[in-house]
Formats: C-alpha cells, sequence, structure tokens
C-alpha cells in the first residue's frame, strides 16, 4: 500500500528588514497623450470672427489666427515679457493686421511693431505670420517681414515659408526674386519639395517664361534621383500651362505625351490647358480634333471645356456646331450649366453672323436664366448692333449697362462709335469720342472708327485731320488708318486726295500692306483713273507686297467695268503664274469679263472649272452666267443654271430673277416669266426695275391687262424709284388693251408719287385717248401739261382737231386753233 505524498515545505520567514534602506516606490506607467485630431492644431487655425462697432453701425468679417500666446513661451521669454511695458501679448492676426496698416515703404515702423510682439519668441507664430502678410497679397509688407524674421535668434528656415513668399512673388510676376528665393532657400540647408518646384514652375508660366519652367522641371527630375521627388500631374501641367499660354501649342502637345509615357496620366485640367494652347496658338480645328479623342477617354468635359471648343467652332464657321453644342449645355444643365462666357460666345457667333436679332434673343435668354452679364457681353451686343448702324438700340444697351452698374471701357465706347458712323452720323459719333476721353484714353480702333465715320460721311477733310489730333496724342497712326482713308477717298470721289494720304503715309514711316493697297488700286478704278490704278499696282509689286485674290478681284471687276476686257483677263494670268487661290468672287469677275465680251464658250468653261476646283459659285456667279445665257439667246440654259442654284439653297435676289426674265422674254417665254414673278412673291424677293419692265413686256405679249392692274396695285410705294421708261411702257400697254381707266389711274400715281413728269409720258397719254376718242380727257390733259411748265408740242394740238371737227365742238375748235396760232411764240 502506497504512502501519501510529504506536504509541501512550508515557506521560509522572509529576511529582517534593514532599517538603513529606503522604501521601494511602484510608479504607475505613464500616460500616452490622445492622438491628437488630423489638422491643424487650435492655435493655428484660422477661424472666422466678427466685430461690431455700435457707434458707427458697421460689422466687419475677417479671420482669426492666434498663434502661440505669451503664456506658452519659455519660462525666460515669459518673465522678459511680462517684466516689460513695451511688450503686447497681440494674437497672429492682430499683428498682420497692425503691419498692414503701415505704409509699405516704412521698414523701420514694421521693425517696431514686431519687436513689441511678445510671440516673436515663438519660432512657430513664423509661419502663421507670413501666411496672413501673403494671403492680403501686400509683397512690400511680405518682405519687410520676412527680412525681420531672418535677424531673429529663434529664426529657422523652413519650406512653407520659402514656399509662400515664392507664391507671392509669381502673384506679382517678379520671377526674378522667386528664383532668388529658390537658391537662398537651399543655402539655408532647405531641401526644395515637390511643392517648392511646382510653385516656381508656376511662377515661371505666369510671367510666360516657357522654357525656365521646362528647364526647372528638368533640374526636378534630375535631383529626383537623390531627394525623391518626381514631378507630378501638377508639375507637368504648370508646364504645358507656361507653353501654352506662351502660344507655343507644339512643345505643349509634347510635353503632354510625354507625360503619359512617364506614368502620369492627364486629368480634366490637363486636357483644357491643352484645348487652351490650341486656342491660343490660333489652331482651332486641333482643339476641335483634340475633343473629340478626349470625349473618347473616361474624362467628362466641363463648362471650361466646352467653352474653349464653341469658341474654336465660331472661329472656324462652324455656328450651327456651336448652337449643337450650347444647346446640349442647356438641357445638361446640372452637369455642364453655360455660364456666362457660353453666352457671350453664343452671341459672338450670331454679331459674326450678321444676326442682331438672335445677338439679343440670346442676351435676354442669359438674363432669364439667372446669369448675370460682364462687359464682355454687353460689347458682343453693341457689336452686333454697330455692324448693322442701328444707333438706337446700341444707345439703348449702353444707357443699360451704365444702369447695371458696370464701367464702359474702351471696347464699349468705339461699338457705340462705330454704330452711329454706320447709320452715317458722324456728329453724333464725334460726341461718344469726346465722352469716351473722360473715362478712358482713345486707342488706335477708337481713331480709326472715327475716321470711318466721317469717310463713310463723305467729310473727307476731318477724318484726314484726325491723323494730326492722334499724333497729339501721342497715338501714331497705322496702316489701318491710311486704308480708311484711302476707302473714303474713292466715297467722297476726290482722287487728288489719294496721292496726299499716300505722301502722308511715307513720311511718317508706314509701310502698306496689302490691304491698303487693295484700299487705294479699289478707290482710283471706282473714279474711272486705270492708269493711276496700274501705277499703284507696279509699286505694290515693287515694294515686294504680295498680293492676294482681293486685289487681283479689285482689278479684274473695276478694269471690266471700264471696258478693258483685255487687262482684266491678262490680270487673271498672272494670278495664275503667281498661284494664288482663286476665289469665288475672281471667278465670277472673269465670266463677267468673258461675257462682257461676248465670249459665251470661255464664261462657260470658266464655270465649269470653278465647279470642278470645289469652289462653290454664288448668286453673282450664276447671275452672270444668266446674263451669258441672255445675250446668246439660250433660255432654256438660263433657266437650267437658276434651277441649279435654288437645287444648291443659294437664295436668289432680285437681280438674278430680272436677269432671267429677260431671257425668257428674249426666249418667248412669257409664261415661265410670271411664273417667276409668283416665285418671287413667294419667296419675298422685291421687284426691281428692270423685272417690272419684263413683267409688263410679258403682259404685253399675253394681252394680260389682269396681272398688269395688280401690279398697278403695287406700285403706290416704289413709283418714285421706277425709270419713267417702265413707267411709260406700261402706260402704253394699258392703252393698248384698252384700259384706258387703268392707264389714267396710273397716271395719277406718277403725279403724286413724282417730283416731275416728263414730255415723253405726256406723249404716250395723249396718243392712247385719241385711239379710243377720248379727245375731251385729251385737252384736259394738255392743260395739266401748260400748268406744269410742260409746253406742248404743234403736233399734239394739231392731232386732236379732226377730232373736235367732227363731234361740232367750236368753242374748243376756237380754243385748238388759238393756241396752234400762238404756239410759235410760247416755244423758247
Amino acid at each position: 500500500m502506497s504512502s501519501a505524498p510529504p506536504p509541501p515545505p512550508s515557506p521560509s520567514p522572509p529576511p529582517p528588514a534593514n532599517p538603513d534602506t529606503a522604501p521601494r516606490v511602484v510608479r504607475a506607467p505613464p500616460r500616452r497623450p490622445p492622438p491628437r485630431a488630423p489638422g491643424p492644431p487650435p492655435w493655428a487655425e484660422r477661424r472666422p470672427a466678427v466685430s461690431v462697432d455700435l457707434d458707427r453701425g458697421r460689422r466687419t468679417a475677417r479671420a482669426q489666427v492666434d498663434g502661440v500666446g505669451a503664456a506658452s513661451l519659455p519660462a525666460r521669454h515669459r518673465l522678459r515679457v511680462e517684466g516689460s511695458r513695451w511688450q503686447r501679448d497681440w494674437k497672429v492676426s492682430e499683428v498682420a493686421a497692425r503691419v498692414l496698416a503701415l505704409p509699405r515703404a516704412d521698414a523701420r515702423a514694421v521693425d517696431a511693431v514686431l519687436n513689441c510682439w511678445a510671440g516673436r519668441f515663438a519660432r512657430r507664430n513664423f509661419p502663421l505670420l507670413i501666411r496672413e502678410i501673403t494671403i492680403s497679397g501686400s509683397l512690400k509688407h511680405a518682405v519687410h517681414v520676412f527680412r525681420w524674421m531672418k535677424i531673429q535668434e529663434n529664426y529657422c528656415a523652413r519650406n512653407d515659408i520659402y514656399g509662400m513668399m515664392i507664391r507671392l512673388y509669381a502673384r506679382h510676376n517678379q520671377v526674378d526674386q522667386a528664383r532668388g528665393l529658390f537658391f537662398e532657400m537651399q543655402e539655408w540647408r532647405c531641401k526644395p519639395d515637390a511643392d517648392i518646384y511646382n510653385s516656381l514652375i508656376h511662377a515661371h508660366a505666369r510671367a510666360g517664361q516657357w522654357r525656365w519652367a521646362i528647364n526647372i522641371m528638368e533640374d526636378m527630375q534630375r535631383a529626383a534621383d537623390k531627394i525623391l521627388i518626381p514631378p507630378s500631374r501638377t508639375t507637368y501641367n504648370n508646364v504645358i500651362n507656361a507653353c501654352g499660354a506662351a502660344g507655343n501649342w507644339k512643345k505643349a502637345l509634347e510635353l503632354c505625351k510625354k507625360m503619359t509615357e512617364n506614368g502620369v496620366g492627364p486629368d480634366l485640367v490637363t486636357h483644357n490647358i491643352v484645348l487652351s494652347a490650341f486656342k491660343n496658338g490660333a489652331q482651332y480645328s486641333k482643339a476641335i480634333a483634340y475633343f473629340e479623342i478626349m470625349k473618347g477617354s473616361n474624362i467628362a468635359p466641363d463648362t471650361f471645356t466646352l467653352n474653349i471648343v464653341i469658341h474654336c467652332l465660331v472661329k472656324v464657321g462652324q455656328y450651327g456646331e456651336a448652337l449643337e453644342l450650347f444647346n446640349s449645355m442647356r438641357e445638361n444643365r446640372t452637369i455642364c450649366p453655360p455660364d456666362v462666357v457660353t453666352y457671350t460666345s453664343i452671341m459672338h457667333s450670331y454679331s459674326i453672323c450678321g444676326q442682331a436679332e438672335n445677338c439679343k434673343a440670346v442676351f435676354d435668354m442669359m438674363i432669364a436664366e439667372g446669369v448675370k452679364p460682364n462687359i464682355v457681353s454687353y460689347n458682343a451686343l453693341l457689336g452686333a448692333y454697330a455692324s448693322h448702324g442701328m444707333h438706337m438700340e446700341a444707345l439703348k444697351t449702353f444707357k443699360l449697362l451704365k444702369q447695371n452698374g458696370l464701367r464702359p471701357d474702351i471696347v464699349t465706347y468705339t461699338s457705340l462709335l462705330n454704330a452711329y458712323g454706320r447709320s452715317a452720323q458722324p456728329e453724333k459719333a464725334r460726341e461718344v469720342f469726346n465722352e469716351m476721353r473722360k473715362s478712358c484714353k482713345p486707342n488706335k480702333v477708337s481713331y480709326n472708327a472715327l475716321i470711318d465715320a466721317y469717310g463713310s460721311a463723305g467729310m473727307l477733310k476731318e477724318a484726314i485731320s484726325l491723323l494730326d489730333e492722334m499724333e497729339r496724342d501721342s497715338i501714331l497712326p497705322d496702316v489701318v488708318s491710311i486704308s480708311t482713308l484711302l476707302t473714303a477717298c474713292g466715297r467722297c470721289r476726290q482722287p487728288t486726295k489719294i496721292s496726299t494720304i499716300l505722301a502722308a503715309a511715307k513720311s511718317r514711316g508706314i509701310e502698306l500692306n496689302t490691304v491698303a493697297y487693295n484700299s487705294g488700286i479699289g478707290s482710283y478704278l471706282s473714279l474711272g483713273d486705270y492708269e493711276k490704278a496700274l501705277e499703284l499696282y507696279t509699286s505694290m509689286r515693287v515694294n515686294n507686297v504680295k498680293p492676294d485674290a482681293v486685289t487681283y478681284n479689285v482689278l479684274i471687276s473695276g478694269s471690266c467695268k471700264l471696258g478693258k476686257y483685255a487687262e482684266s483677263l491678262k490680270f487673271f494670268e498672272d494670278m495664275m503664274n503667281l498661284k494664288i487661290h482663286l476665289t469665288k468672287e475672281v471667278y465670277s469677275s472673269v465670266i463677267c469679263s468673258y461675257v462682257k465680251q461676248g465670249k459665251v464658250l470661255e464664261a462657260e468653261s470658266t464655270f465649269s472649272c470653278m465647279k470642278n476646283s470645289g469652289c462653290l459659285p454664288d448668286v453673282l456667279t450664276y447671275t452672270a452666267m444668266i446674263e451669258a445665257c441672255s445675250d446668246d439667246g439660250s433660255w432654256r440654259r438660263a433657266w437650267d443654271l437658276f434651277k441649279e442654284m435654288e437645287g444648291s439653297g443659294i437664295q436668289p435676289d432680285a437681280i438674278i430673277c430680272s436677269a432671267l426674265m429677260e431671257a425668257l422674254n428674249k426666249g418667248n417665254q412669257p409664261e415661265r416669266v410670271l411664273q417667276l414673278m409668283e416665285f418671287m412673291n413667294e419667296k419675298f424677293i422685291p421687284l426691281n426695275q428692270k423685272a417690272y419692265f419684263e413683267i409688263i413686256a410679258s403682259c404685253s405679249m399675253l394681252r394680260d391687262w389682269k396681272t398688269a392692274s395688280e401690279i398697278i396695285e403695287h406700285l403706290d410705294s416704289s413709283l418714285s424709284s421706277i425709270s419713267a421708261g417702265t413707267l411709260n411702257h406700261l402706260l402704253n400697254f394699258l392703252g393698248k388693251c384698252g384700259k384706258t381707266e387703268s392707264m389714267m389711274k396710273l397716271f395719277y400715281k406718277m403725279l403724286t408719287s413724282c417730283s416731275t413728269v416728263s414730255l415723253s409720258t405726256y406723249t404716250v397719254l395723249l396718243e392712247n385717248l385719241l385711239v379710243v376718242g377720248k379727245w375731251r380727257k385729251y385737252i384736259e390733259v394738255l392743260q395739266w401739261m401748260e400748268d406744269a411748265g410742260v409746253h406742248p408740242t404743234l403736233y399734239m394740238y394739231r392731232s386732236v382737231l379732226p377730232y373736235i371737227w367732227r363731234d361740232n365742238s367750236m368753242d374748243y375748235v376756237i380754243l385748238i386753233q388759238e393756241k396752234i396760232i400762238l404756239q410759235p411764240l410760247m416755244m423758247p
């Protein structure tokens, strides 16, 4: 049988305590500080604060920063502050306000304020103070404060301080100083980080120094192996923006591709910068193509993107696409709402197209949708009105602009001045010009607009005197001023002044460009001086000024009008030898020259070449071709050309319709003439003199007095503009048809609307009255002639005498015989 286990040994007694040994103290573990909330500490936060001045009834909202106060300073500094009556425990925001209230050039005053601040002994206050000063944008005060900081004993150079100073220099476009701080911070053993590099690149981008920006980015890449700061997307965006702002779109696109190759994908900001680069470089088609590529990516455009695209579409003349994009922005208002830039771009497109009503409609739409117009919007509307000479609407818009608190600028005044100039009111234009002087100084565009206003009104002397006025205002006339004056000489029919203006341009050192030469040549040709025009063209070639399509169009059309058809074709040959692109205006002028010479085959050949070259004919080209067919007697070809023009979407005018009517009448097709008249009424095309004449001729051939009578009913407002030959033809037609009452009715209208009625008109009327035997009305008309100062001929008196004898009206016989006897005495 086994025995039980022995009991455990009793614990040994503790050793006796030593009375000389100190008792052991057990300490609790140290408490860990609670985790700090993300963001700056409370003393560094910018908190909103409001102060109320009850005495003045004012309140002020500001940002308040406490900073490190005197209570948190080390003991040695705290005792020094508390023992001085001159030290103030100000908050950082209070110190910044006191510094900013001082004069910018008074560095001693800044030092005095800062030396009284107790917080200067805490270096943590320095970045806060620089932040408050730089936010205000005062560079001088920031420089003084930064200089004062660097001489303090407790100052320690920091990246954030240098970064804020570099950004402030960039805001003021002082790139050299910003670059100097960049090298200075490295001397103070501050290693530039990505933000510093980006700030410096942004400074050069704002100044347009894109080469410096690229060099800094390359330095950043070279230093990346040492300090691990590879260029970020912001870096690339800043460099691309620098190239784009300078108009170097090729370099911007190259950097964008390099950015993608380095694994930094472009974002929406990058795409917007590239689009802006294309816009600044006038590469509008490339911007549109880039936008199409952008739509294939997963980056959605914003309002800024679409505004650039709309601007580019307007520049390339794709107004329909721009309007569609604008309407899509309005439909997707929650994604890309149109802003004032969007509306202004659409208004500008309508202004270019000459649609002032639609421009005003977009302006009203902008206001109705809660978008406040800016000065550019008002200027776009004023420009649309000015192009049409709508001075009343322009003045109303100008007053509305001032009522809404906007200040008119130089573009506003110039647009209003242009509106008065286009409406032939140079005096009003001068008043606007004088009013403009009170608020802003006129520029060359303003003076040129006033010169054009005087020149259009025939006041050439006043227009020329503006050259001296420009020089008194220290504004040198340019080639646009000379071109405007040369055009005005042609309008005022003063060829001698052209030489004077050319001499004035030469004395002022103004070299004529292609537009100026075109103006001078056109003025000489409009005045019939072919030799002078040829001399100016020769001078143009001698001075190595390259002529363009407008030059040769002026020469060809002007020579054709002067009957120099061979010379006009020679100019066309010169144009072909110089390989200048042929425009539809040039083709039309050449066709007209061939038509005037009776060379129908050459005209047909030129017309075919025009269509084969991709140059679409216009209404002038078709008019010349129809006139050629009319001279050749081919009415069917003329009719087919008209149908072809209508099928091409070209709107006919009264001139081409009247030319076709003439061709149809020559081809004995009066029915088609009346059909064409109905077409003109449907299209609201007004009838001109030639059209009236051809319609009456057709009615004569068809004996259609009803249509002729209907035409007479609509002649009240246009009788004064119809030639006497057309009216005589119409009177004769009504008389031949036996419509004496209609004939007399038309004659009464002529008496009321026309200032004078010629002897030929009375002759037609009297002959038709005798045919129907109305000799009493005949005698009455003779009396009207005498009352109007038109002396009847002896033949008129003798022609009515047999009709009076037939009715045995002896009183009238005696009267007419007396007139016959007195007729030789009454003749001058």
